[in-house]
This record gives structure tokens, C-alpha cells and sequence, in this order.
């Protein structure tokens, strides 16, 4: 994948996972990423940028909040403009999220399962 442009917020509370997603999307040659462990910090760090990020990129088992709550702040609030669910749910769970984001008209492009495959994270980001 050539070098992208996007701006990518990624939200992961493990840090092994956290690193691993962030030099996956490195070595696609996505280098404007922001990085943050929490929801709580996630949301700091979407409120001071100077504009939404084209992607964020959220674990659904996050402390603090989840993914799907994440998604529909920031969304409603206009601080991203699609978003990635990360998770280890089943596939039927994982489906009944596609299908409340659809409900609420919340730009999900879709959902990756963990432990992430490099193929299905291209495909996903392709398609912004």
C-alpha cells in the first residue's frame, strides 16, 4: 500500500496490541497515526485536533467505554468520519454492531477480529 494521507486515530488498551497495530499500519505506509490506550484519552485527543480524523480504529473491550459508544460520541459530535471496530467477540456479536451502527447511522466501515490479519485490515482501509 502506498503511503496514505489519512489521519487514523487507534485505540487499543493492550499494549502489545497497541504496538502491533500501530507498526502494521506503518508498514503500510500510514505515518499520520495517533495512538492512545484509553477512550477517556481518545476523546482528549479527538476534542484539541484541528480536524476529524479520516479513521478511528477502536478496540470494543476498552475500560472505560466501549468501542461502539466511542464511535457514536465521537461520531455525533463530528470528530471522526469512519471507524474501524477491533475486537475478539464473536462473529454474531460482532454483526449486531454492524447492524445497531446501520440503526444509528454511525459510519462504521466495518470490524476486524483479533488477532488482526494483515489482508483484512488492507482491505478495510482500501476502501475509505
Amino acid at each position: 500500500m502506498v503511503e496514505d494521507d489519512l489521519r487514523i486515530l487507534v485505540v487499543e488498551d493492550h499494549p502489545f496490541q497497541l504496538i502491533a497495530t500501530q507498526c502494521l499500519l506503518e508498514s503500510y505506509g500510514f505515518t499520520r497515526l495517533t495512538t492512545t490506550d484509553s477512550a477517556k484519552s481518545a476523546i482528549q485527543q479527538m476534542l484539541v485536533a484541528d480536524r476529524p480524523f479520516d479513521i478511528l480504529l477502536c478496540d470494543q473491550c476498552l475500560p472505560d467505554l466501549t468501542g461502539f459508544d466511542l464511535v457514536r460520541f465521537a461520531s455525533q459530535r463530528g470528530l471522526i468520519r469512519q471507524a474501524i471496530i477491533l475486537s475478539s467477540l464473536t462473529m454474531s456479536e460482532l454483526d449486531e454492531l454492524v447492524k445497531m451502527a446501520t440503526e444509528h447511522r454511525l459510519p462504521l466501515l466495518g470490524y476486524l477480529i483479533k488477532p488482526l490479519k494483515q489482508s483484512e485490515l488492507r482491505s478495510l482501509l482500501t476502501s475509505v
